[in-house]
Parts: structure tokens; sequence; C-alpha cells
């Protein structure tokens, strides 16, 4: 996402560092790391530490954030989701998964794709043009990565959204910008996300340490 502010802490850091570890042993042509977690969890940090790390190990990594490919109009999500409940629509089915995948696809076949990208200066969806033939890895994050089809890699970071108050409550100037909507929309993603879990290979705790999910 275009004007995204990442806060990459030394977690972060050690924590990619033991991702692309296992990400080496077991790196096949055109692998795909799926990262899951709820909002403010840390997807975005992790994902742009692991994709810089690789580029170490001469590594191309393409992150593909969700995020990008909601099927509302940024502008008008919030209202859609108050109109239509929230509880009815939050969640998986708020995503282009056709698109996503059509992605996917073009990555693994090498192809040229168009994909898209918000600008959340102005909250407005921009399209960008890609070519997969120079791209070694796709890193896809979002709430519900780890759902995406066809991934070698799937990585749960177990952070609640209760857990990661501090993010939500003030924006980066101290500004309060919640209120009993948006609350509402990350208890109901809470529930969706949690869901997942048992999808996952490896699991972030709280701590931020990497452990195997299947031990």
């Amino acid at each position: 996402m275009l004007g995204d502010v990442l806060l990459i802490q030394d977690k972060h850091k050690l924590a990619g560092e033991a991702i692309i570890k296992k990400i080496l042993e077991n790196k096949k042509h055109k692998f795909i790391v799926a990262i899951s977690g709820e909002s403010g969890s840390g997807k975005s940090e992790l994902t742009h530490v692991i994709a810089k790390g690789l580029r170490k190990h001469g590594i191309f990594a393409k992150p593909l954030h969700v995020d990008n490919y909601y099927n509302t109009d940024p502008l008008k999500r919030k209202a859609w989701r108050v109109d239509n409940g929230i509880e009815n629509v939050v969640g998986y089915n708020e995503y282009l998964w056709d698109e996503i995948h059509q992605n996917i696809d073009d990555f693994k076949n090498n192809h040229i794709s168009e994909m898209p990208c918000v600008d959340l200066v102005t909250e407005q969806v921009d399209r960008l043009i890609t070519d997969f033939s120079t791209v070694d890895m796709l890193i896809v994050d979002g709430l519900y990565a780890i759902k995406t089809d066809h991934v070698d890699l799937r990585v749960f970071i177990e952070l609640t959204y209760l857990e990661t108050k501090e993010k939500h409550t003030k924006d980066s100037r101290g500004k309060e910008v919640m209120d009993e909507v948006r609350w509402a929309i990350l208890g109901q993603e809470h529930k969706m996300v949690q869901a997942l879990k048992p999808l996952a290979d490896l699991l972030i705790t709280k701590d931020f340490k990497v452990i195997d999910a299947k031990k």
C-alpha cells in the first residue's frame, strides 16, 4: 500500500531472520509465503524485513498485500459495512480472491500482471504493472493471507487487536482515531483471523518468537 508507515523493531528483524532460515531450508522455484495476523500485529513490518533480507541471498521477493484487494472503495467501506451489518460482511468475502489468485497464477507463470495498490494518502486504488519473470518469491500478507491457495509456507502472528490496542487508539500524531464501529470491525476480524490459526506452519508468539506450529 502506498504511503504505509512501517515501524520496524528488533523483534521483527529477529523473527524475519528465523523465517528466512526456514525459507532457505525449503526453498523451491516460485516459492510463496503467506503471513496472517490481526490488524496491528506486524504483518507488513515482517513482510518487509523478510523481502529485504532475502536480497542478501540473491532472492527477489515481492510483497502482495491482500488489503489492496478489498471489493469496496476505501472511502465507502465503513458505511457499507455498517449498512450491511458488520458481523454479516466483515471477513473473507470482502476480498477479490479471484483477482488475488490470478496475480498468483501470473507470478507462477512469469507473466506481466496488473495489480491494485491503495494510496493511503488519497484513499484511491491505483493500478501497478509487475513483471513476474523477474520475481523469485511472493510474500502474501493480510488478515486472511494463509487462506490463499498454492502457498508453500504459512505464518501466523498470535498477537490480537486487544494486545496491540495502542496502535489502534492513536495515529502517528497521537490523535484519537477510534470509534465504536472500528472496535466492532476489529472484534469481527478477530473471530475470522483466529479461525485460520490451524492452517499455520509457523507461529509468531506474542513476544515474536518463531515456533513450529506442527510440533
